[in-house]
């Protein structure tokens, strides 16, 4: 079952924008197919459609020619290599790559103009481009959501701090960078999954190193504070709830029983802090993630200090 989440699309033409320097990538020809979906985040080479065999391709896919596909299509008469290019095209396949910075056939380029697909050459070895490609458009087909909150990295733990208008989120943030540790995002942040294993966060494009402080207005957070105070993007460990004291029925004293919030289908450590006159919450958050950070090392104090507690009420006559 998939995770609810938006799952995001990419066309031709935005792969080579974003990703055309990472993967060493110039477009042979006219952008004619840049307008192709992308619908499957892996890569084919079609070895076995080029020698007719069509059962299984995969289609939707970016299709890599290697050295061994174009070794096969300058050994076939002209006539064979545009009827071959044409089945390929006929299956509207996203877009074609060579890869090993290789000439492909001038009969190859001429059909693929004619149908409209976009043509690149790759500088990288064929499996070394399969490998990064499939990375880089796992990226992009991650699911992803949105949440309400501000997320800071706190000495390697990725903490969303949350809770209503007015409650106290921008200036516990703003504590917490002047402890010196970097803003992620403000109010809004925009998680994805990786792997089915690892929430990133990371601002939306619009907001990324601004803050919004009630009073103040608009502040640029890597100006005011420098550019250590900001980062592109961080693994999600913990989300802090700050919730105002009053509506907490009996908060947690001890801290035995770990809450935790799903976020696409991942359970994310998550605590409750009592918002209250006097409490300083950007330390309270701190703590809270130094203690998550411990508990990930496998040193949980609740639990210790239990066990300790039972073992002197077993030692008492």
């Amino acid at each position: 079952m998939k995770p609810k989440g938006k799952y995001p699309t990419i066309t031709v033409g935005d792969f080579y924008t974003r990703y055309s320097e990472a993967l060493g990538m110039t477009l042979l020809g006219s952008a004619a197919g840049f307008d192709r979906i992308v619908k499957e985040p892996t890569i084919n080479r079609p070895g076995l459609a080029l020698s007719g065999f069509f059962d299984y391709f995969a289609a939707k896919r970016i299709q890599v020619l290697g050295a061994a596909e174009l070794a096969y299509l300058r050994k076939c008469p002209p006539n064979e290599v545009r009827e071959r290019i044409r089945a390929i095209i006929r299956r509207r396949v996203p877009c074609l790559v060579i890869a090993r910075g290789s000439r492909p056939p001038k009969h190859l380029l001429e059909e693929t103009e004619a149908g409209r697909i976009s043509v690149f050459q790759t500088s990288m070895v064929t499996m070394n481009f399969i490998n990064a490609a499939t990375l880089a458009l796992e990226r992009e087909f991650a699911p992803t959501t949105l949440e309400h909150g501000s997320m800071v990295d706190i000495l390697g733990v990725g903490t969303l701090v949350r809770g209503s208008a007015g409650i106290g989120k921008s200036e516990c943030v703003l504590g917490l960078l002047e402890r010196g540790y970097p803003l992620i995002a403000d109010d809004v942040t925009r998680l994805r999954l990786i792997d089915s294993r690892h929430l990133v966060g990371t601002a939306p494009d619009l907001t990324r190193h601004h803050m919004e402080v009630r009073g103040v207005g608009i502040i640029n957070v890597s100006s005011m504070f420098g550019i250590r105070a900001v980062r592109v993007e961080k693994v999600l460990d913990l989300i802090v709830t700050l919730k105002d004291w009053q509506e907490l029925e009996e908060p947690d004293r001890i801290g035995l029983n770990q809450q935790f919030h799903e976020i696409l289908g991942i359970q994310v450590p998550h605590i409750t802090i009592p918002v209250r006159i006097g409490r300083d919450l950007s330390r309270l958050v701190e703590v809270a993630a130094l203690d998550q950070k411990l508990k990930s090392m496998g040193q949980d104090s609740a639990k210790e200090f239990n066990d300790r507690l039972l073992n002197s009420m077993q030692r008492k006559p």
